[in-house]
C-alpha cells in the first residue's frame, strides 16, 4: 500500500439469504454427494461423465463462496483516503468508485450511509452499515474530517442514538 493512503475494510452486508455456514456445509455436502456417485456407479453408465461435471461446478462453488465471502486474495471491501481521491471498494466482483477531492461539494455523514454530494449535481449513496465495530467508525469519522479539512470539502454529520 502506497504511502499516504489508509484503508478502512468493510463487512459486507448481510444481503444474501443464507448464511456463510450454511451455503459451504451445501457446497461440501454436493461435493461429498458427487464423490459417492463416482465411487459407486458403474463406468458402462451412459452419462457416467455427468457426475465429473457436477463436481466440478460444486467446487467451483465452494472456491466462489470463499473468495466472496473470505479474504483471501486480502481485503476486497474497504473505503480508501488516498492523496486527492475518496475510492471505494464494495467486494471482489464489483468495480471501485472513486470520488475525487476537486469533484466534491459536500460529504454527508449520516448514521448509516455516507453521501458524496459533487459539484455537477449528482449524489453517491455509500452504505455505512458495512462498517463493523465502533473502533472503526472512530478511525473512518476522523479520515473523513482529515480529508475535507485538507482538501476543503464541506463535512456535514449527523449524529445519532445509538453511536
Amino acid at each position: 500500500m502506497p504511502t499516504g493512503t489508509t484503508r478502512i475494510r468493510l463487512r459486507p452486508a448481510n444481503s444474501s439469504r443464507l448464511s456463510f455456514g450454511v451455503q459451504v456445509s451445501l457446497a461440501l455436502f454436493a461435493i461429498a454427494y458427487a464423490v459417492l456417485m463416482l465411487r459407486n456407479s458403474p463406468d458402462t453408465q451412459d452419462f457416467y461423465w455427468l457426475s465429473y461435471v457436477f463436481l466440478a461446478f460444486c467446487v467451483v462453488y465452494l472456491g466462489f463462496i470463499l473468495v466472496h465471502n473470505a479474504p483471501v486474495f486480502g481485503t476486497q471491501s474497504y473505503f480508501e483516503f488516498a492523496p486527492g481521491y475518496l475510492v471505494h471498494k464494495a467486494g471482489l466482483f464489483r468495480p471501485k468508485q472513486v470520488f475525487a477531492a476537486e469533484s466534491m461539494n459536500m460529504l454527508e455523514l449520516l448514521p448509516r450511509q455516507l453521501r458524496v454530494r459533487l459539484k455537477d449535481g449528482d449524489i453517491h449513496v455509500l452504505n455505512m452499515r458495512e462498517v463493523k465495530g465502533t473502533r472503526r467508525r472512530a478511525v473512518l469519522r476522523g479520515q473523513l474530517e482529515g480529508f475535507a479539512k485538507r482538501y476543503g470539502v464541506q463535512l456535514r454529520e449527523e449524529a445519532s442514538a445509538d453511536q
